[in-house]
This record gives structure tokens, sequence and C-alpha cells, in this order.
């Protein structure tokens, strides 16, 4: 009963992740003023990270150290700043598992566990980097697609054809 209720919560995650980052890329449904910043913001340096991947509170303590992000100052107008942390806060995750000291999304217990399966040398592949480079391995992040079709290990065609 417990894996069928797991599976329930990532296909949940999955459908959620994806019809998010659609709307954002385009899709259907009208972006708020608010998402568009987020995509365009955030996505200027890096994939935009989907907000269900932090906690409301994890959210909060990021858009507030923005001058020094990750080592670098990714200041934005307050403006948009605060437009964004809206964005994120209202679409954001719950429960420990969604939530880092660290504020890396890398180091959430859903990251943790939705890579486990990995080869641990993959995050220092040359091609991968950083576990933060997901479009090394998710091709189709930046228009929304996570799903494990559209996973590519550097080195292979498709994540399960090992």
């Amino acid at each position: 009963m417990k894996q069928k209720t797991g599976i329930k919560q990532w296909a949940g995650l999955a459908l959620v992740l994806c019809s998010t980052a659609a709307f954002a890329a385009g899709g259907t449904k009208p972006a708020d003023p608010a998402q568009t910043k987020w995509k365009d913001e955030c996505g200027s340096c890096h994939v935009a990270y989907p907000p269900q991947l932090l906690t409301a509170p994890d959210w909060q303590r990021l858009m507030g150290t923005m001058d020094k992000h990750f080592g670098a100052n990714a200041a934005l107008d307050p403006k948009d700043a605060k437009d964004i942390l809206t964005y994120l806060q209202s679409h954001a995750g719950s429960g420990a598992r969604h939530s880092a000291n660290s504020l890396r999304i890398s180091d959430t217990q859903w990251f943790t566990r939705a890579h486990h399966e990995l080869p641990g040398g993959i995050w220092v592949n040359a091609a991968v980097k950083s576990r933060s480079n997901c479009t090394a391995c998710h091709i189709n992040a930046e228009r929304g697609d996570w799903s494990e079709r559209g996973v590519r290990l550097p080195g292979s065609q498709r994540k399960n054809d090992n």
C-alpha cells in the first residue's frame, strides 16, 4: 500500500511540475505577470526551478539573499523581487522533503530520493558538472518536461538503457 501511495504522490508532483512549467513556457493558460517575471529573471541564468521544489519559508530566505546568490550578485529590482517571491511562495512545496538548510534544491529529500539510482560519478561528469545543472540530463526541462522519458544521461541514450 505504501508503494501505491508513493506512486500517486510522485505522479501528482510530476503533473504539477509539468503543468506549472508548461504554463510558464506559454501553455494554454495565460501566465500571470509574476510568473513571467520568475521565468524571465530566474531563467536568464539557469533553468527556472519549479516553485514546488522548495517550501515558502525557503523561498523567502533565498530571495532575501539574492545579492549573495550562491556566490553571485543576482539582486533584482525590489518590485520584481517581491512579485517573484509572491509567485514562488504561492506555488511552493510543503513539508520537510522540499526543504533544505542550504537552500539548494539538490539538497532536499525529494531530490535525493528522485535521483538515488544514478551512478555516483554522474555529478562530476564533464557534461554535468553539478547537481544543479538539470538541463544536462533533463533535455526538455526548459520547456517544463521533467519526465523520465526526457532524461538522457551523458554517454547513453536514456536513463533506462543501462
